[in-house]
C-alpha cells in the first residue's frame, strides 16, 4: 500500500484509499485560457489511515495541548463562545506566536463538536509529538445560524464573514499570540462548514492562505450562482499565486454530498486552480472528517515550523 500522494504539476500517484485529481495546468478548453501553477511546489499529501484505524486519535503518552472555552461579543452585543485548542509549550514558550486554523462545524453542531466527535486536540497533541505538523492554534467556532449555502456576490460579505472578519479575528489576535497575516491563516470546515471556506475564505484570500472543504459544495441551484460570483477571481492569471497550498476537496464515495463536492471542485478545475481531490471510503459521517483533518494538519503552513 502506497503510504503518501506525490502530487507533482504534471500528475500524481495514487493510493487507494485516497485518489487525488492532477492539478489542472494545462492550456485552455472550450475557449478558456485557465491559469499557469506558480513554481511552488506542491507538498506531500500523505495517505489517509485505514477506516478501521482509531490510534491516530487515541490519547497517548505525549505532550498535551490544552482546550480552553472563550467567549467574545458580537457586533450586536450578543456573548458567544470558541473552542481554541493552544498547542503543548504554549504557556512555557511565551515569545513563540503561532499559526492559527480555523475549523468549522457541521449544521445542527456547535463548537464543542470537533473536539468532542472530532477529537481534535488528541489528533494534533499526537501529529506534534511525532514532528509530521506544525505546532498551531486551531480556533473553532459556533457559527450555527449564521453559514448560509448560498454563494455571496462579489463585494457582498455575508454575516458569517463579517463576524469573522470584524469580530473573531481580531479578538483571537487580540488574545493569543498568532501569526496575524494570511500565510499563517487557514479555514476548514466540514459539511455546512465548508460554505464557510467558500464563501469566507475564497472571497478573502488577503486574509486566509489556506483553505480546506470536508464534505462540501454548493447544491445545483447555488452551483450556478458561485460559478458567476467567482468568475472574476477565478479567471485573475495569478490565481493560483493566492493559495497558499492547493485548495483541498476532501469526500466520502457514499457521502450524501458527493456529487455537490465534486461539481464545485470542478469549477477550480475549469478555472487551472490547483487541488487537492481526496475521494474516501465511508460517506457523511465523523469517521472520514477526523481522517481529513489529520491528512491536512501534516500539510498546513509549511513555513511556520
Amino acid at each position: 500500500r502506497c503510504s503518501v500522494l506525490l502530487f507533482r504539476l504534471a500528475g500524481a500517484a495514487l493510493p487507494r484509499d485516497s485518489p487525488g485529481r492532477r492539478p489542472a495546468a494545462r492550456p485552455g478548453h472550450g475557449g478558456r485560457a485557465v491559469a499557469a501553477a506558480p513554481a511552488r511546489p506542491v507538498p506531500l499529501l500523505p495517505a489517509l489511515p485505514p477506516p478501521e484505524d482509531k490510534q491516530f486519535y487515541a490519547e497517548r503518552d505525549v505532550p498535551h495541548g490544552t482546550v480552553e472555552i472563550a467567549h467574545y461579543r458580537t457586533a450586536a452585543g450578543a456573548e458567544k463562545r470558541l473552542h481554541v485548542y493552544l498547542p503543548p509549550g504554549y504557556a512555557s514558550e511565551t515569545d513563540r506566536r503561532y499559526p492559527v486554523l480555523y475549523l468549522n462545524h457541521g449544521g445542527g453542531e456547535d463548537d464543542t463538536h470537533w473536539t468532542k466527535n472530532g477529537f481534535t486536540h488528541r489528533i494534533l497533541d499526537n501529529l506534534i509529538a511525532d514532528g509530521k505538523a506544525r505546532p498551531m492554534i486551531v480556533v473553532m467556532p459556533n457559527t450555527g445560524g449564521l453559514v448560509s449555502g448560498t454563494p455571496p456576490k462579489a463585494g457582498e460579505d455575508d454575516a458569517c464573514t463579517r463576524e469573522y472578519l470584524g469580530v473573531i479575528l481580531p479578538f483571537v489576535d487580540g488574545r493569543y499570540r498568532t501569526r496575524p497575516d494570511r500565510e499563517s491563516r487557514a479555514v476548514a470546515g466540514l459539511s455546512m462548514g465548508g460554505f464557510v471556506v467558500l464563501n469566507t475564505g475564497l472571497t478573502h484570500l488577503e486574509t486566509f492562505g489556506e483553505l480546506y472543504v470536508f464534505s462540501s459544495g454548493y447544491w445545483p441551484r447555488e452551483l450556478e450562482a458561485f460559478k458567476a460570483n467567482s468568475e472574476a477571481l477565478l479567471s485573475q492569471p495569478t490565481i493560483n499565486e493566492r493559495f497558499h497550498m492547493p485548495i483541498y476537496f476532501g469526500v466520502g464515495e457514499t457521502d450524501i454530498a458527493y456529487r455537490n463536492s465534486m461539481r464545485t471542485l470542478a469549477v477550480f478545475a475549469d478555472h487551472g486552480v490547483r487541488n487537492f481531490s481526496v475521494l474516501s471510503s465511508h460517506g457523511h459521517e465523523w469517521l472520514n472528517w477526523r481522517r481529513y483533518l489529520w491528512q491536512t494538519a501534516q500539510i498546513m503552513f509549511p513555513e511556520n515550523r
